[in-house]
């Protein structure tokens, strides 16, 4: 299947949180307010993945943040379940990775359930390894793992001074 993957537009809001709703269990899945939040921290981006039929429709989205000290966050990746395991996820990764990495990102971090099997498995393979366990992340009940990636070496990063 082929996407095409484009930016955020404000009217796309109530279906990416629909689809949200869809992705995660009542207490993972953000409410509008959380959604709309994390859409608009400083140093936040959307990117939506479309697939054009008889009309384009939206098959799923990630939020992706530069974070200080040039580290990433993937705050959320949701794909519609019929987009699931073709390659959709793999895209909107790659994407946020290399937008992370060309903003000066060395580094990106998320955040999965410990009981998410599926996305662990998905994210060991895009590179991805555990880093910790955050008890009790997800409900006050849920622990998940912060799971992390080095996307650049630091000096790959570093602006070079220019002397006079």
């Amino acid at each position: 299947m082929t996407f095409r993957l484009r930016e955020y537009d404000p009217a796309d809001f109530e279906l990416l949180y629909e689809i949200d709703q869809a992705c995660f269990p009542p207490g993972i899945s953000y409410s509008r307010r959380e959604l709309a939040y994390y859409m608009n921290m400083r140093g936040t981006f959307t990117i939506v993945a479309e697939r054009k039929l008889k009309k384009h429709e939206i098959a799923g989205f990630i939020v992706g943040q530069k974070g200080p000290r040039g580290m990433g966050h993937i705050v959320t990746i949701d794909t519609v379940e019929k987009y699931r395991r073709g390659g959709l996820g793999t895209l909107l990764m790659d994407a946020v990775e290399k937008r992370l990495k060309a903003v000066g990102c060395h580094a990106i971090i998320l955040e999965t359930a410990v009981d998410n099997a599926p996305a662990i498995a998905f994210y060991k393979r895009l590179g991805y390894f555990i880093l910790k366990t955050l008890p009790r992340y997800y409900q006050g009940r849920i622990d998940a793992f912060l799971m992390a990636k080095r996307i650049a070496e630091k000096s790959d990063i570093t602006v070079t001074k220019l002397t006079m």
